[in-house]
């Protein structure tokens, strides 16, 4: 726990710093919101709405996402064959152990009540952004995963059930509640709305270095099978990302015209 306190104070002093560098139609974005509970009720009636209001590129990625998925498992037995021979050498290593502390249901709290006291503190709307950000794709990512979990009910592989095994509409217990992988999905949330809230770049890609070895501490602390840290990632990630456009107001530069046929048009400027 102490190691999580110290690596999110490090991230929030440099995400912080870094704020300064945003432009100024992003400062202006900033501005236009209040970041209160009255916004995130309507933006929570919004999410829920959403997928009435899917289009082509919205279906695109959901298939594409389950597909890559169903891939992924027909490599989850010789990916944890191989880390099993490692014997767990590396099982408590402070890589291993800090990025599962990263994905801890207690890490986006550390965030959240880290950059909304310097929100407080320095009346800095930025930071009250990113606070606003992490809790409220948490709290949509967590319901997402959670509903899953019990849904899909699968077998964790220190079970030795295999990577087939499932027991659906499983409500209590842990045992069966492995596909999405949760700590991935939070460690991408984190990471993400870090990553769409700073500059330069360099900074951008690095606040995602531990949302990357979360999913391979999980894998190799036989928690969960590399497809269920693939889906949970990327149900972080999509969720992240679409809480953070709703408040900058920008379109995905990808659009799906049509499924049949299979139009794409990418915006160039």
């Amino acid at each position: 726990m102490k190691s999580i306190l110290c690596s999110a104070l490090f991230l929030i002093l440099i995400c912080e710093s870094s704020l300064f560098a945003q432009d100024l139609a992003s400062r202006d974005t900033v501005d236009r919101n209040k970041y209160n509970l009255s916004q995130f009720g309507h933006e929570t009636v919004d999410f829920l709405i959403k997928p009435t209001k899917w289009d082509g590129t919205d279906w695109l990625k959901l298939g594409v996402m389950s597909g890559a998925t169903f891939l992924a498992m027909q490599a989850d037995n010789p990916i944890r064959n191989a880390v099993l021979r490692d014997n767990g050498r590396y099982f408590y290593s402070v890589p291993i152990e800090g990025a599962r502390m990263y994905g801890e249901l207690y890490s986006p709290v550390v965030f959240f009540v880290g950059f909304a006291a310097h929100s407080l503190i320095a009346n800095d709307m930025s930071t009250r952004k990113i606070a606003y950000e992490i809790g409220q794709a948490s709290l949509y990512t967590g319901a997402i995963v959670l509903t899953l979990k019990s849904i899909i009910g699968r077998a964790r592989p220190h079970d030795n059930e295999g990577r087939a095994t499932y027991h659906s509409f499983t409500l209590t217990g842990d045992d069966y509640h492995s596909l999405p992988g949760g700590h991935t999905a939070t460690a991408f949330v984190i990471s993400t709305v870090l990553s769409r809230n700073v500059e330069p770049t360099w900074l951008k890609i690095l606040v995602y270095l531990p949302a990357v070895i979360t999913p391979i501490s999980r894998v190799y602390q036989d928690w969960h099978w590399t497809s269920d840290n693939f889906l949970g990632g990327a149900i972080g990630y999509f969720v992240a990302t679409w809480v953070v456009d709703m408040h900058e107001q920008k379109e995905s530069r990808i659009h799906v015209s049509s499924l049949f046929p299979l139009t794409i048009s990418i915006a160039l400027n």
